[in-house]
C-alpha cells in the first residue's frame, strides 16, 4: 500500500494501516527527535505519542503533503513542545526560589521577569523556520552542522536563519540592551 491508501484504510479505523504506518516511520522518527531531545528514552515516548495522536485523529487526520513529511513536522513539533515546557517548569522552579528569597530582591525580580518575558515574547515573533534554528542553538546548544542535519538543511541556511535571528532578537530588545559604546565620554 502507498501512503495515500494507507492513510484512506487508517481513517476507516483498520488498526493493519496504522501498524504499517508505526512500522514504516517509527525507527525512523525517533533518532529525529532524540537529536533534539538528547535523551532516547524519551524520544520514543514523544514518538509513540505521535503516533497515538494520529490514531486518535485518523477520522479527521488533514495532511496535505506526504505523511512522512507530516509524521516528521509533528514529532518535531511535539519535541520542541516538551522542551519549551520543560523551560517553562524550570523557569517556575526559579521563581519559587526568588518568592522564597529576601524581599530586598522584589526590584531586581521583576526587572528579571520582564526581560525574561520580553525575550520570550520576541523569539516567539521569530518565523517559525528562524525560531526552530534559533532555538536548537541557543537553548538546546546543538552545532550548526547538527541543526543543519537535524532539519534537514544545508548550514549556510542556519547560518542565514541565526543571523536573522540575532538581527530581529536586537532590534526588538534594544530597549533592554546597554547602549552602544560609541557614546561614551573618556
Amino acid at each position: 500500500m502507498n501512503d495515500r491508501e494507507l492513510l484512506g484504510a487508517l481513517r476507516a479505523g483498520d488498526e493493519a494501516a496504522f501498524d504499517a504506518i508505526f512500522r514504516a516511520y517509527y525507527a525512523t522518527l525517533v533518532p529525529v527527535v532524540e537529536g533534539i531531545l538528547r535523551e532516547r528514552a524519551l524520544a520514543e515516548e514523544v514518538v509513540q505519542d505521535v503516533m497515538l495522536e494520529l490514531w486518535r485523529r485518523r477520522e479527521t487526520l488533514r495532511v496535505t503533503d506526504s505523511l512522512k513529511a507530516y509524521l516528521f513536522q509533528a514529532a518535531r513539533n511535539r519535541a520542541f513542545n516538551h522542551i519549551r515546557h520543560r523551560k517553562v517548569e524550570e523557569r517556575g522552579f526559579v521563581h519559587l526560589d526568588h518568592e522564597t528569597a529576601a524581599p530586598s530582591s522584589a526590584h531586581a525580580d521583576l526587572v528579571e521577569r520582564e526581560i525574561d518575558g520580553a525575550v520570550l515574547a520576541a523569539i516567539a515573533e521569530l518565523p517559525p523556520r528562524c525560531r526552530e534554528v534559533f532555538e536548537l542553538s541557543r537553548i538546546h546548544g546543538l552545532k550548526y552542522a547538527e541543526i543543519a542535519r537535524t532539519l534537514d538543511i544545508s548550514v549556510k541556511t542556519v547560518e542565514a536563519q541565526m543571523g536573522k535571528a540575532l538581527r530581529v532578537l536586537r532590534v526588538r530588545l534594544s530597549a533592554y540592551l546597554p547602549e552602544s559604546h560609541d557614546n561614551v565620554e573618556a
